[in-house]
């Protein structure tokens, strides 16, 4: 597989076949994306890779918390900007009626959105979980490094056969996953990476997920 074909078959997978994903086949994709590029070489990216009885016993935790809606909750930073205007807050409401309409959700049935929603703390059913975390004094530009490493072991994934999705949505559980994973207390928690294979038959894997046109975001200047 090259880097176009990657690229392009990469999706955010939210149904997962519980095939096993070997270790080897991670700790390879893994010692790869340490090539990926950061300011000063600092190489901010941190993670924790959950799988087995163990993954599961994080899972089960949640779904205990899940019910307390956002009493529950204990996030560490804001994961969307309050005012997302024109472009940017379409594309996010555009993603979320495909998936849901993929699905066979209705926007009028709240209870299959909730169960949909509920999902992500399951990993989607993945055997393994990544969560990535950084020290809690790197600025943004460090966090953009980590966006970089994240794409590199998005793509590595794709070389290998396997598939995944990033998920900020575990991270306004962040004070939970603490109790199960030892994050360290001086570093914030980013995201969670569910890892396996797809289920290349669930329609929520095949939707289409469309993208703004070039010339909406890229400007040449000659």
């Amino acid at each position: 597989m090259n880097v176009s074909e990657a690229v392009i078959s990469r999706r955010s997978i939210r149904q997962f076949l519980p095939d096993p994903v070997d270790r080897a086949v991670l700790e390879r994709v893994l010692e790869k994306a340490q090539r990926a590029p950061s300011g000063g070489n600092l190489q901010p990216w941190n993670v924790h890779v959950v799988s087995g009885t163990a993954l599961g016993r994080l899972c089960n935790a949640l779904s205990t918390v899940l019910p307390q809606g956002r009493a529950g909750h204990s996030v560490e930073y804001v994961i969307y900007p309050a005012d997302l205007a024109d472009r940017y807050s379409d594309s996010r409401y555009e993603v979320g009626e495909s998936m849901y309409a993929a699905l066979g959700v209705t926007r009028d049935d709240k209870q299959g959105r909730v169960a949909q929603f509920a999902r992500n703390y399951r990993a989607f059913g993945a055997p393994v979980l990544m969560l990535v975390h950084t020290p809690r004094y790197m600025g943004p530009p460090q966090w953009a490094d980590i966006g970089m490493w994240l794409q590199t072991v998005m793509l590595l994934l794709r070389e290998e056969g396997l598939d995944s999705c990033a998920q900020e949505a575990w991270a306004v559980y962040q004070k939970q996953i603490r109790e199960h994973v030892a994050i360290p207390d001086d570093h914030i928690f980013f995201c969670g990476i569910s890892v396996g294979y797809r289920d290349p038959d669930a329609p929520v894997n095949s939707f289409p997920v469309a993208r703004i046109p070039l010339e909406q975001v890229v400007t040449f200047v000659d």
